[in-house]
């Protein structure tokens, strides 16, 4: 079974975490839509009479806020397109929580109902229906994820005009809301590139025709590709939407990696000639020449696997597998028996080597696990992502090392128990 065929938190329902943001066949939207074009989905279009309240609803923010300790950078607050300083609504925990940052729900409170937008950061890491539904969606897109929520008052609007620097999925969870959406201004910008050092020519830009000018009713989701610019305003009543930010590696990412490698040809290491004007363009022109053939030789024989090597430490820490239960994890192992299953702790990324002296090495991003080489076949079945009953592990001689090798893969979090 697929992460995309998992029940998730709406209802037990089999179907693709992506149906419940874009009512389009996941292969069209890739086509037309991935980092290409803004997508208004209707809640008609999506299954699912109660909209998103299942994901976050205004009660769990109330929990949120008031009974779960939060602590920044969990909670910002803005007001009229300014993000306040932290100080104005936390404060020290009291007895037993000798704590200088944590939210103080009583001026929560007053700064919302001075007209002040909430913005309920990372709950992808807190919140345990977003952990989940988060944790299928990034599973789907293979990227990482980042979820936030945004609390508005009746008529208010948290922030300016502006555009993100990463995709993000716009859940309509309660209340409407009116998005009036440009085109770029810069498209597909990195991270680097934020929208704040092009601001006259976003809010230039802002005051033309939108590209997209709707109003977001409960159930409604919107797709925005990154650079495109928007603005989100509250319309009679308070608003909830959720945002899923998805964090994906850019092509400029393997450039950066490229020009990393590249450190290991002698030509692009030599020293410039003596006493060279590197500010005189005469004088930098045969150097930039002899540069960009050099470096042009050297990219024709890159090693693709060397650079997917240098891509795997960056994207593998992005995202955090699933959660896991330390003490009812350790309780089954200590308990393990050959008739129990064990599977693949979801979002997990591995990779197996040789380890030389008859070893394998199993690779993590949290680090390496070493084995003796006969098992192997064991190891990669059991990390295929299907449940396995620990007595069927193949390569291994007896069931005493199936589980002395299956205790260790759980006791490193590498194995989680498979469901009934």
């Amino acid at each position: 079974m697929t992460s995309a065929e998992l029940h998730g938190p709406d209802g037990g329902s089999h179907r693709p975490a992506l149906g419940r943001a874009v009512a389009v066949d996941p292969a069209k939207f890739a086509e037309a839509y991935w980092g290409k074009q803004a997508l208004l989905t209707r809640a008609d279009e999506l299954a699912g009479p109660d909209g998103f309240r299942d994901l976050l609803s205004p009660e769990a923010v109330d929990e949120l806020l008031s009974e779960r300790g939060l602590r920044t950078p969990f909670l910002r607050v803005a007001d009229k397109g300014r993000v306040l300083p932290t100080s104005a609504f936390t404060g020290g925990g009291g007895a037993g929580a000798e704590i200088a940052d944590q939210v103080i729900d009583d001026k929560v409170m007053k700064l919302y109902a001075d007209g002040a937008t909430l913005v309920l950061q990372g709950l992808h890491r807190i919140w345990p229906p977003l952990i989940e539904y988060s944790r299928r969606l990034a599973a789907e897109l293979r990227q990482p994820l980042q979820v936030n929520a945004y609390l508005t008052p009746a008529g208010n609007k948290g922030f300016a005009t502006h555009y993100d620097t990463h995709d993000v999925f716009v859940l309509q969870v309660d209340g409407t809301k009116r998005w009036r959406i440009h085109e770029p201004v810069l498209p597909e910008p990195l991270e680097r590139q934020a929208w704040g050092g092009r601001a006259d020519e976003v809010g230039a830009t802002a005051e033309g025709p939108a590209a997209l000018d709707v109003v977001l009713s409960p159930g409604d989701a919107l797709y925005l590709p990154r650079g495109w610019l928007h603005s989100a305003e509250a319309q009679g009543e308070r608003s909830l939407h959720l945002t899923f930010g998805v964090r994906a590696l850019t092509r400029y990412a393997v450039v950066e990696e490229l020009l990393a490698l590249a450190a290991t040809d002698q030509r692009l290491r030599a020293t410039l000639p003596y006493a060279l004007d590197v500010a005189d363009p005469d004088q930098i022109a045969p150097e930039l020449t002899e540069t960009v053939a050099a470096l042009r030789d050297w990219l024709l024989t890159a090693d693709p696997a060397e650079v997917a090597e240098r891509l795997r430490s960056r994207a593998w820490p992005s995202q955090r597998p699933e959660p896991v239960k330390p003490l009812a994890q350790l309780a089954f192992a200590d308990a393990l028996t050959p008739a129990d299953k064990v599977t693949l702790r979801h979002g997990l990324h591995w990779r197996i080597t040789p380890g030389g002296d008859d070893s394998v090495v199993l690779r993590m991003p949290a680090g390496t696990l070493r084995f003796p080489a006969y098992c192997e076949n064991a190891l990669r079945s059991v990390l295929d992502g299907t449940a396995w009953r620990v007595g069927d592990l193949p390569g291994l001689d007896d069931d005493p090392d199936r589980l002395v090798l299956t205790r260790r893969l759980l006791r490193e979090a590498v194995l989680v128990p498979a469901l009934s």
